[in-house]
């Protein structure tokens, strides 16, 4: 009796906060927290705040004593306990409270014990959603980090339990990421030590998620374990991660991404790969996008020597992510975008070529897969395309110059390393580039054709339309198609045929704008000297012919005012003598397409004049073809096996179109008769082959041209001419004959700076630079030397006075004049 009294006076005496505790615990665990002894201890916590502590301290050692005895049942309704207190209690001193419950969930957290794993993340993700009104300077999350990503990659041997502690981790993945991660005072959860664990942990249980739902189950099945899929949710952490990144976080977390997919292979499937970066690139804020794309190009480089398929793995993801990033840029350094590109289809060629990736045949070196690297030159080149297309339009003409800029041209700028198959890797690079130039180029559209074909760009891409390579020269054409059209008239006229109706076409014809007539009278002459010289190739085949068909119909569409109507049949007639010559050496099947090519062009722009007497004149001769000469058409020259003659002796008569017969129809409604009576005749010069090597040249004839006319022996006084009437025709008349000679002029002092003595040249540009110099020396001593200076004047050394010319900013001038 005495030893009950002593126990029952020292329970009494007992702190009241432990009995408030000791109370919530009901005698059988199974009954649950007493939620009236609960709500006391609340309202005791909150009328004493600052045994907060003690309270959290006490329920601290109950549980882990309840741990050690395996009483889980105790367990529970403490972590219940301390759930409660934690959205109750808001006060300054609920720092050291929260100390002791991050000690018990993380003694539940070191069980092995799935329940009580899953019992201690619950408690953590309710804490991570409180917002507390006092910081913490020493709150460590370095453990939360490291046990919620390894029970992520939970092997737990029953599934359903496996999937529990596996979303049991991603959920506690996402408390800590919204508990410190707006926390300043926080560790930051962004240094690579958290995110190398925190990434590749949800990617696994994406990657995981991907391989049930390929079992594909059945809708019934689906829709009871939609909710408990992990899958879903990881998505959803990992798009709320990369939402809260800033801009200096993007790199730490898009890194890990690339290392998970480099460590497991992932590139090769390219479908998770891209799934990865979708999640990414919609995540983030669209600001930040360039610097993804910036990551994975830089990935891609480190990467260079890796195997075709990692490498087209890689590209894919951009190509997705550039699609995705449509926003308008790329990000600063848009052209370092297109540079690394073109950087790795000139090493995949090289490899290709060489059959190795560092350039020797050794033993143990890789062995390449040429049709892997095609494959990944194809993916690139699309990739081009798909970056041009999110740019603007002056962008896209500075992409496409830089692009025709590394194009390389034979004997004057290698590109590639220096091996027994250069001209092969040249040929390779030339057409890897051209069609990069044909994505970039799809879709371009502009009202300034000046602007859109520039001289920079024009000459050098003309110049590859006369190389002997019959690939190169249709990739040209398709790339002037690309830009010549901007009505979407190319499909219509994409098949070469005779057409009695042009109206079916439905082509849109919008009147030549000043900027058209200026484009064509500048650069006009260069596009069909091309095209003649195309039509004389002798590896064209109907593919070439049916292009330069098209181009033909665009210029006489999109471009054509009256004079360039009159010349482009000029052209068309003298494709038509062309193909009659027998000193060309043209095989039949040429000289019977170029008269096909002359007759569906005729008949195309016969209709588009809407010269009743041109038209019959075109329509005869075709009726005469169709009975005489079927091998003179279209339809009868492109198809899979035409019926050609042996020769071509007897093309006369009624099959020709007849050159002062047009010309004397078309004189009639006020068309030029004598330049229609003038047979057109190209301009052979170097300058078709060597544009690149010609840009040097050019440059001097400009400035000796300058120079001459500047020259003082130019400079005499010469009688004024009488301007009259006869005096302006006459310079109408003869301006093409006037250009003619200005080009033949122009070449030879191109010839001339070619072919001359370095010292004779580098004399010239020498006594240039002098006259040049002094000058600018008299105009600068006439622009520095002011009135007389308000300073005053000086004494000469014999009493005179002379005035100081003093330069204007050193000039000192009153206070009040200065502002």
């Amino acid at each position: 009796m005495y030893l009950f009294w002593v126990c029952g006076c020292c329970g009494a005496l007992r702190p009241r906060y432990k009995r408030l505790v000791d109370n919530i615990f009901p005698e059988d665990p199974e009954d649950g927290l007493v939620k009236a002894n609960m709500e006391k201890l609340t309202f005791y916590a909150l009328s004493a705040p600052e045994k907060l502590d003690r309270i959290g301290a006490y329920l601290s050692e109950r549980l882990s004593r309840d741990v050690a005895r395996h009483r889980y049942g105790y367990v529970c309704i403490a972590m219940e306990a301390l759930d409660q207190l934690l959205m109750a209690c808001h006060c300054q001193s609920i720092n050291l409270f929260v100390e002791s419950f991050l000690k018990m969930v993380r003694k539940l957290l070191e069980s092995d014990k799935p329940n009580l794993q899953i019992l201690g993340t619950n408690s953590f993700v309710k804490f991570a959603n409180i917002e507390e009104d006092t910081p913490s300077y020493h709150r460590s999350y370095d453990f939360f980090v490291s046990r919620f990503s390894e029970m992520c990659h939970s092997n737990y041997e029953d599934p359903d339990i496996r999937t529990k502690i596996r979303m049991a981790g991603i959920k506690g993945l996402q408390g800590v990421v919204r508990k410190t991660v707006n926390d300043e005072l926080q560790a930051n959860i962004w240094d690579p030590q958290h995110m190398d664990k925190i990434v590749p942990s949800l990617l696994f249980n994406l990657q995981s998620g991907e391989r049930t739902e390929s079992r594909s189950p059945s809708p019934l099945q689906a829709s009871e374990k939609e909710k408990e899929s992990p899958v879903e949710l990881t998505e959803r952490c990992f798009r709320e991660l990369l939402g809260r990144a800033a801009y200096g976080n993007i790199k730490n977390a898009v890194t890990p991404v690339l290392m998970h997919l480099d460590n497991h292979s992932l590139w090769e499937g390219k479908t998770f790969a891209v799934r990865c970066f979708k999640i990414i690139m919609y995540s983030i804020q669209s600001q930040h996008s360039h610097l993804v794309i910036q990551q994975l190009l830089g990935h891609l480089d480190a990467n260079s020597k890796n195997s075709a398929k990692v490498r087209a793995g890689i590209v894919e993801v951009l190509l997705e992510a550039a699609a995705i990033a449509a926003s308008g840029s790329v990000g600063p350094t848009v052209l370092e975008v297109f540079n690394t590109l073109l950087r790795q289809l000139r090493l995949s060629v090289d490899y290709e070529l060489t059959g190795s990736y560092d350039g020797s045949t050794n033993i143990g070196t890789k062995i390449i897969k040429a049709h892997e690297e095609r494959q990944l030159q194809e993916a690139v080149i699309t990739t081009i395309g798909s970056f041009a297309n999110t740019l603007p339009t002056y962008q896209r003409s500075e992409v496409m110059l830089f692009i025709m800029g590394k194009i390389p041209v034979p004997g004057v700028n290698l590109t590639l390393p220096s091996t027994e198959s250069e001209p092969e890797g040249t040929r390779m690079i030339q057409v890897m580039l051209l069609k990069s130039l044909v994505q970039v180029t799809a879709g371009f559209q502009t009202t300034n054709m000046l602007t859109a074909l520039p001289s920079s760009f024009l000459e050098p891409l003309l110049s590859f339309s006369q190389t002997d390579d019959p690939e190169v020269r249709l990739l040209v054409l398709q790339i002037l198609l690309s830009l010549i059209d901007r009505h979407d008239n190319r499909p219509k006229l994409s098949k070469i045929s005779i057409i009695s109706d042009i109206s079916v076409l439905k082509l849109k014809v919008d009147k030549c704008s000043r900027q058209d007539n200026l484009f064509m009278k500048k650069h006009g002459q260069q596009l069909y000297r091309h095209i003649y010289l195309g039509c004389k190739e002798e590896s064209s085949g109907q593919q070439h012919y049916e292009t330069l068909y098209t181009l033909l119909g665009l210029l006489s569409v999109e471009l054509a005012n009256e004079e360039v109507v009159v010349d482009l049949i000029r052209l068309a007639l003298a494709l038509q003598d062309l193909a009659l010559s027998t000193d060309e050496g043209l095989p039949v099947y040429n000289r019977c397409a170029v008269h096909a090519l002359s007759a569906a062009y005729l008949n195309l722009i016969c209709q588009l004049t809407t010269v009743p007497a041109f038209c019959q004149h075109i329509h005869e001769v075709i009726e005469v073809r169709q009975k005489e000469g079927p091998y003179l058409l279209p339809e009868d020259v492109f198809i899979e096996n035409p019926k050609l003659p042996s020769s071509l002796q007897k093309v006369e008569g009624g099959v020709l179109f007849l050159q002062s017969k047009i010309t004397e129809v078309l004189g009639g409604s006020g068309y030029n008769t004598e330049r229609l009576a003038t047979p057109y005749i190209p301009q052979y010069t170097d300058e078709d082959r060597l544009s690149k090597r010609k840009s040097i040249g050019e440059t001097i004839s400009l400035q000796v041209e300058v120079e001459s006319r500047n020259s003082p022996e130019k400079e005499e006084r010469t009688p004024a001419e009488e301007i009259t009437f006869e005096t302006l025709k006459n310079a109408i008349v003869d301006s093409v004959g006037m250009e003619e000679q200005e080009r033949e002029r122009r070449r030879q002092v191109v010839e001339k700076f070619q072919k001359a003595p370095f010292e004779e040249i580098a004399a010239h540009c020498g006594a240039r630079a002098t006259m040049l110099q002094s000058k600018l020396n008299q105009i600068f001593e006439i622009t520095i030397r002011p009135p007389p200076s308000p300073s005053g004047t000086i004494s000469s050394g014999y009493g005179q006075s002379q005035s100081r010319s003093v330069p204007i900013y050193e000039m000192k001038f009153p206070d009040l004049c200065v502002y």
